[in-house]
């Protein structure tokens, strides 16, 4: 019995690990997931472009050129939190309840999307 689960377990991860995409793969998926749904809804203009940036996709996306650019953007939105933080700390010296509220909000923004750029691999 041990064995059987043993090897199960080896032939599921052969198998998971078979099937795992580059990023590169993973961003042509999206974009024909996203044509696919134009298409559902009759969005020519949107196939068009989705149409577009697919073959561009195919043409130039290396997996390294794609990671660095999914850092440069963690980097940047790591600066603007940084940004936001100074705000909401001047809004607090300030004393100004309404200029707090909306430096929270947006601060809160800011690192709820860091974490979206932190979730996905490109």
């Amino acid at each position: 019995m041990k064995h059987r689960i043993a090897l199960l377990l080896v032939l599921t991860s052969l198998s998971t690990s078979a099937f795992a995409l580059s990023p590169c793969q993973e961003k042509e998926q999206d974009i024909q997931r996203e044509i696919s749904y134009a298409e559902k809804h009759h969005n020519q203009n949107r196939i068009d472009g989705l149409n577009k940036a697919l073959s561009e996709v195919k043409a130039h996306c290396s997996d390294s050129k794609l990671k660095a650019d999914h850092q440069q953007k963690i980097a940047k939105q790591r600066e603007e939190i940084s940004e936001r933080q100074r705000d909401l700390r001047e809004a607090k010296q300030k004393g100004d309840a309404e200029k707090i509220s909306k430096r929270q909000r947006k601060l809160d923004e800011a690192q709820q999307e860091l974490k979206a750029l932190e979730s996905r691999e490109y």
